[in-house]
């Protein structure tokens, strides 16, 4: 009996929004050709590229805190270069593939299970690494939001007029989580599956290092657009978390289009629009797919190696 074909929602929706975000840019650069856009890319100034690929190394370098701590919060232990190898390989390529859960958490079991970490261990430090993701976003948007409530453009069909409102959720969510650190000490069950809430300290560094993360990721694309404008980072840090929201809820690889169709809307009024994307296209350049390439040949190596141990471990039986 064959079976009928699933629908994947999540995927159309994703789709849908692809296509969305793919005309609204055609329909902001319309008057430009690619030629404008590549001209705005070569335009940036080779120091600001350069502080760029810094910012992007340090940024990478502070998400090895997300594991080391997730180590921390199941009481195991693993050699920090093996953490952070898997970190950088699994952080490379979930930003810049999309679908997190799919992509990291694959990358993440592969490597700390040849390294002796039990299932049901590994899906912890992953539940905990994504959580900590999400705890940064909420902790500076909410900040953001709050003191710099920016005015939501009408193309976004928001039921607000400012972000403000979304800071304050954002802030109620990180208050009950940190209040479950310091109140609730038993384990919780939530679809049959167990949670027990970090020790305060570890939930304080969860929420540090993760804003830190967001924060740099941010600071990258802001030395990245013309020095010749009035825009603040804390105008462009607000402008880049609601984005970078809608591109992850988007589950679009990397947020392509979605992103981009956000920033665009707010900046353009302030930069032109083809120098905008040719910052954009410069910072995708600098904070994914660079990072990709080296993860990318690290991955080879590492595989190269684990084959030939492998095989002369085979010959030696």
């Amino acid at each position: 009996m064959c079976k009928k074909p699933r629908i994947n929602f999540s995927s159309l929706f994703g789709l849908l929004l692809l296509l969305l975000s793919s005309w609204a840019i055609a329909h902001e650069l319309h008057e430009y050709n690619y030629r404008d856009i590549l001209n705005s890319l070569a335009a940036i100034p080779k120091t600001r590229l350069s502080w760029g690929i810094w910012l992007t190394a340090f940024g990478y370098l502070v998400m090895i805190g997300y594991d080391i701590l997730g180590f921390n919060y199941i009481n195991r232990s693993l050699s920090w270069n093996k953490i952070a190898f898997t970190n950088f390989i699994s952080s490379t390529f979930s930003n810049t593939i999309g679908f997190a859960l799919l992509t990291g958490s694959a990358i993440r079991y592969r490597f700390y299970a040849n390294w002796g970490m039990s299932a049901v261990a590994i899906a912890q430090i992953i539940a905990f690494a994504n959580f900590t993701f999400w705890l940064g976003m909420f902790a500076i948007a909410g900040l953001t939001f709050i003191t710099n409530p920016l005015t939501i453009p009408t193309q976004l069909h928001l039921p607000f007029t400012t972000v403000r409102p979304i800071g304050i959720i954002f802030l109620l969510l990180i208050t009950i989580y940190l209040l479950g650190s310091i109140l609730i000490k038993q384990p919780l069950i939530i679809h049959q599956q167990e949670f027990r809430f970090p020790p305060l300290p570890i939930s304080l560094a969860q929420i540090a290092i993760s804003s830190l993360d967001w924060i740099l990721a941010a600071a990258v694309l802001y030395v990245l657009l013309p020095s010749n404008t009035s825009l603040s980072y804390l105008d462009l840090l607000a402008i880049y978390l609601l984005a970078m929201f809608a591109g992850v809820v988007s589950n679009i690889p990397g947020g392509l289009g979605v992103f981009e169709t956000v920033v665009l809307l707010f900046l353009s009024s302030k930069i032109s629009a083809v120098a905008v994307l040719g910052s954009l296209l410069a910072y995708r350049g600098v904070y994914y797919f660079l990072p990709l390439l080296l993860a990318a040949g690290l991955l080879g190596i590492y595989e190269m190696n684990f084959r030939t141990d492998l095989g002369k471990h085979i010959n030696k039986l």
